[in-house]
């Protein structure tokens, strides 16, 4: 098969800044498909690739959260055709593994990806970031890691859909069901913790209390929903979102859902204990693989009740779940282009990833987009 010769944005070391180099993209095989980026989001799922936070199968091609064009499918793809609008997911639902057969595809335990590698112009094969490495020109995708969309829909915040902001919405409706009546408080309002809180919001919740340090994360909060802010670097968190839910509903001792979107032991136990009785902790920061709840009686565990729960991209089904938000956002009643701090070049990535480290330094971001 021929290969197609692009730039793209790769990590050959832990901690080494990230290259812009040419890579070799396939044609397409069976089951596979060839999309042109037009644009892709810098995660922070794509730094910890970079730190070898995910694992150290370097070289990795970066980037993940993205949308664009197929160009080309292979042998029985029959789900997209050449010039469909897409945006890539990294939950192809293999349709046989155990979760798939009881219908529960969002767990599917078996995900499809492409077969065939794409590699450096020696021939080095590169992993892909979530099997998708969007962070070029051209990217070889599983045909079920591409979801059809409105074509209407601006590239830069739809696909966005495509890790982060569904992560945040589903972690709210999807894993901590939240609906109309309950009351929701979201730790970390980076650009999945804003989603969670317009997922909240689009639920009918409330109240809506969005946690940060950051004062313009907090801003952003607000601006997607939240009914409150706190500030954590100088109030007690938990406590404060005990009083806001007690004012608003009697006897209410936190939350009914609290929402984790930083993956650290310190705030995942501020979650654990601002939720109510018989309420729910959705874990959607993502940890580091060293990183421990210490000093957590089992006791507290039994007596507050609930569940707590960890969510896995939202538990979202992208066949259902990406049409139906792009179709909210085309109504304006989802701002995906809220979560659009910056558009950025393909060769600014690393200074995306500089910003995220330097945040508080007044360069916070949602999201940095690269457009192609």
């Amino acid at each position: 098969m021929s290969a197609h010769t692009v730039k793209g944005v790769v990590a050959r070391g832990k901690g080494q800044p990230v290259e812009l180099v040419t890579i070799h993209v396939p044609d397409p095989g069976p089951g596979e498909a060839l999309v042109q980026v037009q644009a892709c989001g810098v995660c922070h799922t794509d730094l910890h690739y970079r730190e070898g936070g995910i694992n150290d199968d370097f070289p990795f091609l970066l980037g993940h959260e993205a949308a664009g064009v197929v160009e080309a499918v292979g042998e029985g793809v029959t789900t997209v055709a050449p010039g469909d609008f897409v945006v890539l997911n990294w939950r192809a639902v293999c349709g046989n593994c155990r979760a798939c057969d009881r219908g529960e595809p969002w767990y599917c335990f078996a995900t499809h990806n492409a077969t065939q590698k794409m590699t450096l112009e020696d021939g080095t094969e590169l992993s892909p970031a979530l099997g998708i490495g969007a962070f070029a020109e051209k990217t070889l995708v599983a045909a079920g890691q591409c979801t059809k969309v409105d074509p209407s829909a601006r590239a830069a915040a739809v696909g966005l859909l495509g890790c982060g902001v569904m992560a945040g919405l589903g972690a709210a409706i999807n894993t901590g069901a939240v609906t109309r009546g309950k009351s929701v408080a979201v730790i970390g309002c980076g650009g999945v913790g804003v989603a969670a809180v317009a997922g909240s919001a689009l639920a009918g919740a409330s109240p809506i209390i969005a946690v940060d340090i950051d004062p313009k994360k907090l801003e952003a909060a607000q601006r997607m929903g939240a009914t409150h802010t706190i500030d954590s670097s100088q109030v007690d968190p938990v406590e404060e979102i005990k009083r806001i839910c007690a004012e608003v509903y009697r006897g209410a001792d936190g939350a009914d859902v609290v929402v984790e979107a930083v993956g650290r032991p310190e705030t995942w136990k501020q979650a654990f204990y601002a939720r109510d009785l018989a309420g729910t902790v959705v874990l959607v920061g993502v940890p580091t693989p060293d990183m421990k709840v210490p000093d957590l009686p089992l006791i507290d565990v039994f007596g507050r009740g609930g569940s707590l729960k960890s969510s896995w991209y939202g538990d979202c089904l992208p066949s259902r779940d990406f049409p139906m938000l792009v179709d909210l956002y085309r109504q304006g009643r989802l701002d995906l282009d809220a979560f659009v701090s910056e558009e950025i070049g393909i060769g600014d990535v690393e200074a995306a990833f500089e910003k995220m480290h330097h945040a508080s330094d007044g360069q916070s971001v949602l999201r940095s987009v690269v457009v192609l």
